[in-house]
């Protein structure tokens, strides 16, 4: 089985998902062919040697329905030989459609793969795509469907995190992002987005709020009460798990992951197709998994599936440097810190959605590039990047350093 080796990888700045937003004048496409084009661009590549793009969409819809890796070379100028793929698991998009693109290259049927995601949220709104799991009962009732917010309160409430626990962890995720862009440790990756004219539009994360502290956080109404309360999706969790009484609603928009626009790519490929396209391997895709998890706690998949790559890799906690787990919510992390007993400080240590965002279809291909210069910079060798998903999944990925 061939290597797939990390050539390069690119991210958008995350404008505010809203009207409001840097980014919102942006369509879909044209978020995707930025990066797209940073990467044949600094690469100096010929796109005609690129055997596929697979992008993570997780709402596949208006402007960005109908296949927006395809659409996307053709708004990059990518050779017309270059074909696309859009791929949806849900917030573990982005990381699924690189993980794709490796499999296609160590199963020796491509040479050269982009793999990313995008989301404009501004302008495709969560949940726009709609789905049976929500609405039809012979999937919502054996799911326990309920609002992710619900379920993230539902796991503070399990594993005993208190609204001063995940206002902590927030104000953290604020603190080291901020630190990490004063520090210059995105400036490799992350590339501006341009009006028509040439003109920067964004060039830096702005949903971050470094002045957060835990006075600022405390004036925020819980999020997800009434409508766990009022909606009965309370009822809903504690029947999934009877050994709570009640669920204590610790989640709001200070603690949980922002709503952005943002597009991220990532160039994969063999050695063979490395050196003739004269780059130079940075990592390599060691192994990936999936797996399915607790549907009503919903978001505890990366437990699951960490404990399932580690062992399918012959690979134990102590082989991994870094991890990068995205930041649904502060009780995600703060659990999975918890169940595996890590070390804080080696846990997202570049901050995480809470402070920059979660552009859903692009957010697993961004955490995984910034791991990688964050192994580059502290000149460390493996990373473990995972994702918590929709619906009860676990997503994860190890790379290491060439």
């Amino acid at each position: 089985m061939a290597d797939a080796f990390i050539y390069d990888h690119v991210r958008t700045p995350r404008g505010r998902g809203k009207k409001d937003g840097s980014l919102h004048e942006v369509p879909s496409v044209r978020l995707a062919a930025v990066a797209l084009e940073a990467v044949r661009d600094r690469n100096g590549l010929d796109t005609g040697l690129v055997d596929d793009v697979v992008l993570g969409c997780v709402d596949p819809v208006g402007e960005a329905g109908g296949n927006i890796a395809r659409a996307a070379t053709f708004a990059a100028g990518y050779a017309t030989s270059v074909p696309g793929m859009q791929i949806n698991r849900f917030c573990a998009s982005g990381l699924d459609a690189v993980n794709t693109g490796a499999a296609q290259v160590m199963a020796g049927q491509h040479d050269l793969v982009i793999a990313g995601g995008v989301e404009s949220m501004s302008r495709v709104g969560i949940g726009a795509s709609g789905g049976a799991w929500p609405i039809e009962p012979q999937v919502a009732v054996p799911s326990y469907f309920m609002p992710q917010g619900v379920s993230a309160d539902l796991i503070a409430s399990k594993y005993g995190f208190s609204r001063d626990d995940v206002d902590a962890y927030a104000i953290q995720s604020q603190q080291r992002a901020d630190a990490a862009w004063k520090d210059g440790r995105f400036g490799r990756s992350v590339i501006p987005v341009k009006d028509m004219n040439g003109l920067r539009i964004l060039e830096r994360d702005e949903h971050m709020r470094p002045e957060t502290d835990m006075q600022s956080l405390a004036g925020l109404n819980p999020s997800f009460e009434m409508m766990g309360q009022m909606g009965g999706f309370d009822a809903v969790g504690i029947a999934a798990h009877p050994e709570l009484e009640k669920v204590c609603h610790v989640h709001h928009a200070g603690n949980s992951s922002g709503i952005v626009d943002g597009a991220a790519a990532v160039l994969i490929g063999n050695e063979s197709a490395g050196t003739a396209a004269g780059l130079k391997p940075r990592a390599r895709i060691k192994a990936f998994a999936n797996i399915g998890s607790d549907p009503a706690l919903m978001l505890t998949g990366p437990v699951d599936v960490t404990h399932k790559l580690l062992a399918k890799s012959g690979m134990s906690l102590g082989d991994i440097d870094l991890i990068e787990i995205n930041e649904a919510f502060s009780a995600v992390v703060l659990r999975y810190m918890q169940a595996l007993e890590l070390d804080p400080a080696t846990v997202n240590v570049n901050g995480g959605a809470i402070a920059m965002g979660h552009p859903l279809g692009a957010t697993g291909a961004m955490i995984l590039g910034t791991v990688l210069d964050e192994l580059e910079r502290q000149d460390k060798s493996t990373a473990l990047v995972t994702l918590c998903i929709g619906a009860g999944m676990g997503t994860a990925t190890i790379i290491e350093r060439v």
